[in-house]
């Protein structure tokens, strides 16, 4: 299937967002292009407005009208720490701050408690809470600064993606939204992109 490209947009970038990823802390990576946002032809039976994350492939749906999706690239969990499932967009915030969980803390750290959101913080530019119930299952889709792992599992569960993307996508969901994530093994068959946008 050909793929027909065009340019990204940052026209949904707002002021505040131009300034502060004016000065990134990381360097900008080459996304390779099967990881990059493409619109898809999308057989799946999820309504529009649903995200799926399909973990075996890297990639995340965003379900449209009339059989299609908005394709993206991720980077997602190392496959003991990521979560599969169903569950709601619970919250949405831009430019959060980030609080490392004890587990997180345990692992990675030393962080100080909160960071404050910024180009530094390891939320980005948007993120999307994951709720089950009005349970917080503290797993969100946010930014990465690590853009060169687009397509790969190395996160601590959490779906990431550069911070274009998920700006975008946070301008087409709503909260409340369903969130499927496939876990591994239950990798869908979803055509490759025919534009990309």
């Amino acid at each position: 299937m050909q793929t027909t490209l065009a340019p990204s947009s940052d026209a949904n970038l707002t002021r505040r967002d131009r300034q502060l990823l004016a000065h990134k802390p990381y360097a900008q990576a080459d996304i390779p292009e099967r990881f990059r946002r493409h619109i898809v032809d999308y057989p799946g039976r999820e309504p529009p407005g649903t995200i799926l994350v399909d973990t075996d492939a890297r990639y995340l749906y965003y379900v449209l009208p009339k059989a299609q999706a908005i394709r993206y690239g991720v980077a997602v969990g190392e496959e003991a720490l990521a979560f599969s499932g169903v569950a709601a967009v619970g919250k949405m915030a831009e430019w959060p701050d980030w609080i490392p969980t004890p587990e997180i803390q345990a692992r990675l750290g030393p962080y100080p408690a909160r960071v404050p959101g910024g180009p530094a913080n390891p939320l980005g530019a948007r993120a999307l809470y994951l709720y089950e119930g009005t349970k917080d299952t503290l797993y969100r889709i946010h930014r990465t600064n690590q853009p060169e792992y687009i397509g790969q599992a190395i996160s601590s569960g959490c779906i990431r993606m550069t911070n274009e993307d998920v700006i975008d996508l946070f301008d087409r969901v709503r909260q409340g939204a369903t969130v499927v994530v496939l876990g591994p093994g239950q990798s869908t068959s979803i055509p490759l992109a025919r534009l990309r946008i």
